[in-house]
């Protein structure tokens, strides 16, 4: 299992590998699709890369994440190919990823690690921004405990805040949580102008219809088609991350405002969850919510599960259709069993969202649908 991603830039680009682990806590039926997911968040990383491996963890080891003789399989991997930078598949915590760079003698970046540089890569809107920048914050504050001696020792500085003898650690941990707060207060302003335009289309009894689903289901390429938009499609993980709402007709007839939304991801780091609630959670007012599935993808009703517990954990309980896109890559004829799983979820349409015809179905149901008062 070999790819290649070209270098953007004439820069230092470290010997880097990446390292893909099934775990016993995954319940993906397809590991193959999770590498492959994998090695998507590295593309869509724009990261080059020039070794892989691939292993099976019956156990995580609280201090090191590998038991012993896997760790020593990593290391003698690490140094036979020179490795300077090892990006892994899944997330560690601190001490785990610090003990595993001491370690291996080399930098260690995690599955958040990596879904974080992505989110700072693709934010464009200053919500999406700000949210991202607070997200980044946070998990650099779970970074900062146990850095060593050196962060413990006590400054000689003094002043109105902190004081004499505060350590480079509380140091740092209160600039951190100063920016966090500044940024929540910007955050604050930005979401206040969201909740006024929620409420005036709430005024006017507006129906509001909203796209969900996994990461790469094909959200934006439905939104163009339905509205004649051109928001940004592309074939890579996290390509829409700030909300996009357009007015949408049907046969003229002004049926109400469909939103696009933040894909899915498992594992989807909490501090990302916790910074995008605010966004996520205008999936509250939505009236209809349009849960998009990538048929094509051998793990799809694995992925319908992680927004199922992610909508769960928003406490979000609204309407939905589910909508099967990419049918034009799947035979349903020569494949009776996939049509079997697809009517366990009702109510249910089926697309391809390469042309107008494909979203036939999906028209025709959004046509007859009325907004419940």
């Amino acid at each position: 299992m070999k790819h290649r991603i070209k270098a953007s830039s004439t820069n230092y680009i470290p010997k880097t590998a990446l390292l893909g682990i099934q775990t016993p806590y995954n319940k993906t039926k397809n590991i193959q699709s999770y590498y492959e997911e994998f090695i998507s968040l590295v593309k869509s990383n724009e990261l080059t890369y020039h070794e892989e491996m691939y292993m099976k963890l019956r156990e995580i080891h609280p201090v090191y994440f590998f038991t012993k003789g896997k760790l020593e399989e990593v290391r003698a991997f690490c140094e036979k190919n020179e490795i300077e930078r090892l990006i892994m598949s899944e997330p560690l915590s601190s001490q785990q990823e610090r003990n595993l760079q001491e370690y291996l003698n080399c930098d260690v970046s995690d599955r958040t690690r990596l879904i974080l540089e992505i989110f700072e890569k693709h934010a464009h809107s200053a919500e999406g921004k700000t949210q991202v920048e607070i997200a980044i914050l946070r998990h650099k504050k779970t970074r900062l405990t146990g850095k060593g001696i050196h962060m413990s020792q006590q400054s000689g500085v003094t002043g109105k805040i902190g004081g004499p003898g505060e350590t480079a650690k509380e140091r740092e941990t209160r600039d951190l949580n100063q920016q966090i707060h500044t940024l929540k207060k910007k955050l604050a302003k930005l979401q206040t102008i969201r909740e006024t335009q929620r409420k005036n289309r709430s005024k006017s009894n507006v129906p509001h219809i909203a796209l969900i689903g996994y990461t790469n289901a094909g959200k934006s390429t439905i939104l163009n088609l339905l509205t004649k938009s051109n928001v940004l499609a592309e074939d890579k993980l996290f390509a829409t991350l700030d909300t996009t709402t357009r007015e949408l007709y049907i046969n003229s007839f002004k049926k109400g405002v469909i939103s696009d939304s933040v894909g899915f991801i498992q594992q989807l780091p909490h501090n990302l969850i916790d910074a995008f609630k605010s966004t996520l959670n205008e999936l509250q007012f939505a009236d209809l919510l349009l849960h998009v599935i990538d048929l094509s993808d051998q793990d799809w009703e694995f992925h319908i599960t992680v927004v199922h517990d992610i909508l769960d954990e928003l406490n979000i309980q609204k309407d939905l259709l589910y909508v099967f896109n990419k049918s034009d890559k799947i035979n349903l004829e020569e494949n009776p069993e996939i049509m079997e799983q697809i009517n366990k979820y009702n109510p249910h349409v089926i697309t391809s969202a390469k042309s107008k015809e494909g979203v036939k179905e999906l028209v025709n149901y959004l046509s007859s649908w009325k907004k419940v008062s």
